[in-house]
């Protein structure tokens, strides 16, 4: 018999229209992928050159389980030059990627039962961790007239004495907004455990993220080098916590998972010292596809009420369209061969929205867009 836990976890919906798309793709028929969020990118010619001196190396063994200490250093100088925060490399622990990191950070914060605020609509897989651990998340409406940002008296109204955390993301997945300074003030005001994703910075347009740690010390930093360095698989993150917490962290790291690729761990020292000028022109190509798409959005009809500028993502409304966001995405991939997320996937606060990722080539994008527009005419003329 399979666990109640286990069973009760919900689909990835972005995972199932991918895998649809390939058993299309494997009957010949051409998809353009918008729907999943992963760099197109190659790795920097630098972390592959990391990657192979440290197998050359013979650096295939174990690391102290909080990470290689040069690891730990160089991103808490990253948090210094980039934010302004003095972060000790004592309060880092490196992971395998950040879900890891979401892990162990609602590990020693939860009891069963507990309450963890999420936005809605938000990553899908923040509700699945939460009920993992026998948690309960609570979901506070985010719209698009506020580009999708929290409004603090909503959390208000939904904090209670099990409230172990407030969850921020930002550039958020999946609208490629950011949060404001004043909210995320407003937030941080709480006085309560902040769990911000920073999974996307670096990956922003025309203004600036702000880390939590710029406005609280009480906030665990989740991120790493998928979305920023295109290194999904390579698998490395890493979160900050406070002090008081790394050491139950580690001990949950030691059981869970010992530590993170030692390999990886050299190319990520490698990604924070040398990669800028890969990163900086993959930002900047990020940016002319997202105008790009925004542009043919908004010419078929489209409205996007406050313009997504950070991550690759553009989160759009449908609804005249249809209030069935799973069913159009599927029927959007049938018909045009044109892969796109269902907003459902990211809560019922995001039912009627489909997100478009520009994480894909400008050519890609415009014969994606070509189909999207005769696929229109065709079903909605």
């Amino acid at each position: 018999m399979i666990a109640q836990k286990a069973g009760e976890i919900t689909p990835f919906i972005v995972m199932e229209v991918l895998e649809k798309a390939a058993l299309m793709e494997q009957k010949g028929i051409h998809v353009i992928h918008m729907e999943v969020g992963e760099p197109d990118f190659a790795v920097p010619s630098c972390v592959s050159a990391a990657v192979q001196k440290a197998y050359a190396e013979g650096r295939t063994h174990y690391t102290h389980s909080l990470g290689d200490p040069e690891l730990r250093s160089a991103i808490a100088l990253k948090y210094k030059q980039e934010y302004n925060v003095e972060v000790s490399p004592d309060q880092i622990l490196v992971t395998s990627g950040s879900s890891p990191a979401i892990l162990l950070t609602l590990g020693v914060l939860c009891n069963a039962g507990d309450e963890v605020i999420i936005s809605d609509p938000g990553y899908s897989c923040y509700s699945n961790f939460i009920r993992f651990i026998d948690a309960k998340p609570v979901a506070v409406p985010v719209f698009e007239e506020d580009g999708f940002q929290y409004r603090p008296a909503e959390i208000a109204k939904r904090i209670t004495n099990r409230t172990r955390a407030i969850v921020i993301n930002s550039p958020m997945n999946p609208t490629g907004n950011l949060l404001s300074v004043e909210v995320m003030q407003e937030i941080a005001a709480f006085n309560i455990p902040v769990l911000s994703d920073e999974i996307y910075h670096g990956l922003v347009y025309n203004e600036n993220a702000h880390s939590i740690l710029e406005f609280t010390k009480n906030a665990f930093v989740l991120s790493g080098f998928s979305k920023r360095y295109a290194m999904t698989g390579l698998r490395l993150g890493y979160v900050i916590a406070p002090a008081e917490y790394v050491r139950c962290m580690q001990k949950l790291q030691q059981n869970l998972f010992i530590c993170a690729g030692s390999t990886v761990q050299r190319a990520g020292i490698e990604a924070l010292r040398s990669a800028g000028e890969d990163i900086e022109h993959m930002r900047q190509t990020y940016d002319k596809r997202r105008q790009y798409l925004i542009k043919r959005l908004t010419e078929m009809g489209f409205s996007i009420k406050v313009e997504p500028t950070g991550a690759f993502y553009v989160f759009v409304n449908v609804r005249h369209l249809s209030t069935d966001s799973y069913k159009l995405a599927f029927d959007i991939l049938e018909k045009a061969h044109l892969g796109v997320t269902p907003g459902i996937d990211f809560g019922a606060n995001g039912e009627g929205f489909i997100r478009f990722s520009y994480a894909n080539s400008i050519e890609n994008i415009e014969e994606g867009m070509n189909r999207l527009a005769t696929y229109l005419k065709e079903n909605f003329s």
